[in-house]
């Protein structure tokens, strides 16, 4: 079995493989203070939850954009699964190419979501991921990832009006039932949800004109089910695309 890490600023993500099957899969938060045993206790425990053998695990791939938390990783794989970890980079086969100023400079989770939805779809597309930050990418036709755009995550806009307007209050991420709120925290929750919407339409209508109107879009990440329904330019959601495209990555450079 294959254990698939992606390591995200607010998120850890796991999921278990058997052969191609996504078994199970889990989110946790990202602190940086954690062990390689306190991350191994966490792993064993949500596995047994699972019915899944800790001692099946004999391959692990990980994606990072938390450099800190990498060698916690690499010594957990290697204490507690007798196996040296594949580490997502720049530098690997991915099935597309690079086609950025500077490669190095691409989070590996960008690469892993291009890779895996080329993989699945063919191009043009253009990837959604709403995560801590939400990016947009674009591949072409043949496979050339071009590059994309980034703005502030869902969660860091909604906590920036808490932190900085000093009498809205900290609201929960839900849809309201109309865009026009009749109080504060309605107002609120109709411009982060269906502001992002509009968001999303606008760039990925932008990016459309720039290099394929024909693109199709996939959202991923773990605000995509809440935002993509609410716009008009998302095709498909595909919650584990990150997931599946490390586990195409570990098979294809193994």
């Amino acid at each position: 079995m294959l254990l698939a890490i992606d390591i995200g600023n607010t998120n850890v993500v796991l999921g278990i493989f058997d052969g191609e099957k996504l078994r199970e899969s889990w989110r946790i938060g990202t602190k940086t203070g954690i062990t390689a045993d306190e991350y191994a206790m966490i792993v064993k425990d949500l596995m047994g939850f699972s019915g899944i053998e800790f001692g099946r695990i004999d391959g692990v791939v990980i994606s990072t954009v938390v450099p800190p938390l990498l060698p916690a990783m690499t010594e957990m794989s290697r204490k507690y699964f007798r196996c040296e970890p594949f580490i997502v980079s720049n530098a690997i086969r991915s099935g597309i190419t690079l086609s950025y100023d500077n490669p190095r400079e691409i989070g590996a989770d960008r690469i892993v979501n291009a890779a895996a939805a080329f993989k699945r779809y063919g191009g043009p597309l253009i990837i959604v991921d709403f995560g801590t930050a939400t990016t947009f990418c674009a591949v072409t036709r043949k496979g050339e990832y071009l590059g994309g755009a980034i703005v502030p995550g869902v969660k860091i806009s909604a906590e920036a009006l808490y932190q900085r307007a000093a009498k809205l209050p900290r609201i929960e991420l839900v849809k309201p039932d109309r865009v026009i709120g009749r109080d504060t925290v309605a107002a609120m929750q109709a411009g982060v949800i269906f502001g992002y919407a509009g968001l999303v339409d606008g760039l990925v209508e932008r990016m459309k004109r720039e290099f394929a109107p024909e693109a199709k879009v996939i959202a991923t990440g773990g605000l995509a089910e809440l935002i993509a329904p609410e716009t008009k330019t998302v095709d498909e959601v595909v919650p584990h695309l990150t997931l599946e495209g490390l586990r195409l990555l570990y098979e294809m450079n193994r």
